[in-house]
């Protein structure tokens, strides 16, 4: 399927000025289902500066410090049997709440969640790359398999997030659990498009909001 490419430019423009900023995330949670809790790691320095973070590490913000915490008192209330998150240091700054208020829950880094590799871009501008090559970059950072120099493209990714989401889908079926995965937001959408079942141009298009979590209810088939 081809996305057009005004499509495409429309969501990175979005996106660029509005890190973030995004509709509420889908919430549907069952009695006696299994349960996946989504999030996005809160905002970071990269992020304000419009800076390709990709696996390079960035710190949060004081504003992405108090989502966290906003986050953490949002399901404070809610059990978990595993936190899940990517490597990452802003994912543990944004689980670290979490894992605070629930000491009994145990925490597993997963390198399968790890953020796609931007290869040269890396550290780089993209409000700079945008003015410059405005065609390129939109390419690079919206599109579905075309990817940066030296690095990786969604496609490539998804070759990593879906297997662990059918891993992370077994997991849950086997008895009633909940599970949370703390991600990046690339990492994130291809999650969503699995579990919502999401056409390609709608993952494309995703931008995954700070300080809220999406959940999905996954039924249980091997009750123990």
């Amino acid at each position: 399927m081809t996305v057009p490419f005004s499509v495409l430019k429309k969501a990175a423009l979005a996106s660029l000025e509005h890190p973030g900023q995004a509709k509420p995330l889908p919430k549907n949670e069952k009695p006696g289902y299994s349960h996946l809790y989504l999030c996005r790691h809160a905002q970071t320095y990269d992020n304000i500066r419009r800076i390709f973070s990709g696996r390079r590490n960035s710190n949060l913000t004081p504003e992405g410090k108090q989502q966290a915490l906003h986050l953490a008192q949002r399901l404070k209330n809610k059990h978990f049997d595993l936190f899940i998150i990517s490597p990452l240091k802003r994912c543990l700054e944004t689980a670290s709440p979490l894992c605070y208020s629930h000491p009994q829950t145990p925490l597993l880094k997963e390198k399968r969640l790890l953020e796609r590799d931007y290869g040269q871009l890396t550290g780089t501008s993209k409000r700079k790359l945008m003015k410059q090559k405005p065609h390129l970059a939109v390419l690079y950072r919206r599109s579905y398999d075309f990817p940066p120099p030296g690095g990786e493209s969604l496609k490539t990714v998804k070759q990593r997030v879906w297997p662990f989401c059918h891993w992370l889908k077994r997991f849950l079926k086997e008895k009633q659990r909940n599970v949370l995965v703390c991600c990046t937001n690339n990492t994130m959408r291809l999650i969503r498009q699995f579990y919502e079942k999401l056409p390609l141009s709608k993952m494309l298009t995703l931008e995954n909001r700070y300080a809220d979590y999406a959940v999905y209810s996954i039924p249980v088939t091997k009750k123990k």
